[in-house]
């Protein structure tokens, strides 16, 4: 809608045109909302001073700035010499700085109506609270028992879990086989048997020899006290002791028992006399024959183990309840069959007797440690003392 004024004489649109002066505006009419007309910017004006001076003549433009006054003189900075090279010398020790030292997280209350939180105050809030009374009760008991160690989960080389069929083939690899395990029966076998074989070796060499030298003792003192309780020599019973045998130069003194049974007799330490059958011997007593006697060379008091080193003329002596027997050592037989009897007849064979006499003979085993042979010693009396006359030379010397 258009429409013209009769006083100025132009087209007039009452929605878009302004208001003339003095008209009553709108209401619901703001002029601030009517944008205005862009006007073009103004042209570009140029220094008049800029074209005064050019590139060369720069010091009209200083003089212009700074009001003609004379060029500034820079100082130029004086040479500063150099420092003179010191010999080397001890490296000088770096000092270590200080560690900086950090700071406890202030404890702030947990207030929601703070609104700005530091990193202190924010890991204070972020610290969980420590354990209770009774949480500590309980970690105090627990300290002295020893919890069992959970087992680690099984898992490849390339660190994933084993599935349950890779951990059973895992566990059944694990295990040995049976070669590992019979080759360890085996062994175990063996240092079981090399046990045993060493403590029998400790018995043989070492304990049954204390033993057979206390049972020898105790056979000895009985023997005395026989003797000074004035019993009368008579017929001897298997095992029993009737004399002593005393060989000075092997420092031996032994019990003699009747018989020669390994288990009543030489095994407890003692000598025994052959008088069973067809071994029967005499007795030192007996006018003629031969005194025939066993003993250990090793284990078991092993009282004949040195009889090798006799030579001849070494004295013998066997002592009775009546009387002291001296021999002297005539000959020795280092190794013959243990079925060789004739070593023990009356007048022994390869003893270098002739004739009847008052013999001694003295078998024991060889090689030591084994019993494939024997070794004989033999002797021929050479004094009868009644012990009332005392001891003989060969003891009191």
């Amino acid at each position: 809608m258009s429409g013209q004024r009769p006083d100025d004489g132009y087209e007039y649109d009452p929605l878009t045109g302004p208001l003339p002066p003095g008209e009553q505006r709108s209401p619901w009419f703001r002029e601030e909302s009517v944008p205005e007309e862009e006007q073009p910017p103004p042209p570009p004006q140029e220094w008049p001073g800029y074209g005064q001076y050019s590139a060369d003549d720069p010091a009209g433009y200083q003089g212009d700035w700074y009001a003609q006054s004379e060029p500034v003189q820079i100082p130029q900075p004086a040479p500063v010499p150099l420092p003179r090279r010191e010999p080397a010398s001890a490296p000088i020790p770096q000092r270590t700085p200080e560690p900086v030292p950090v700071s406890e997280p202030i404890p702030v209350p947990d207030d929601e109506t703070v609104a700005l939180r530091t990193a202190d105050t924010r890991r204070a809030l972020e610290t969980p609270a420590g354990p209770g009374r009774a949480e500590r009760r309980r970690a105090a008991k627990g300290r002295g028992r020893k919890r069992p160690e959970a087992a680690a989960p099984a898992t490849s080389e390339s660190g994933r879990p084993l599935s349950r069929v890779e951990a059973r083939r895992a566990a059944r690899a694990a295990k040995d086989s049976p070669a590992v395990i019979a080759s360890r029966a085996i062994g175990e076998l063996f240092i079981s048997f090399g046990v045993l074989m060493l403590l029998f070796v400790t018995y043989q060499l070492w304990w049954t020899n204390i033993r057979a030298g206390q049972q020898a003792n105790q056979a000895t003192n009985k023997i005395q006290d026989d003797w000074a309780n004035g019993r009368k020599p008579g017929v001897f019973e298997p095992g029993q002791g009737f004399a002593i045998m005393h060989i000075p130069k092997l420092d031996v003194v032994v019990p003699i028992a009747e018989g020669i049974s390994k288990p009543k007799v030489l095994d407890r330490g003692m000598v025994g006399h052959y008088s069973d059958g067809k071994l029967k011997t005499a007795m030192p007593s007996d006018k003629s024959g031969n005194f025939a006697v066993a003993g250990h060379r090793n284990t078991h008091g092993e009282p004949f183990r040195y009889i090798n080193r006799l030579e001849p003329g070494d004295p013998i002596v066997v002592e009775t309840q009546d009387a002291y027997y001296t021999y002297k050592m005539a000959n020795i037989l280092p190794q013959t069959s243990p079925s060789n009897v004739s070593v023990i007849g009356p007048v022994p064979q390869g003893s270098g007797f002739t004739g009847p006499g008052r013999y001694i003979t003295l078998t024991t085993c060889t090689p030591e440690f084994t019993s494939t042979y024997r070794m004989i010693v033999w002797g021929k009396m050479v004094e009868e003392r009644p012990r009332s006359k005392g001891k003989p030379d060969a003891l009191v010397g």
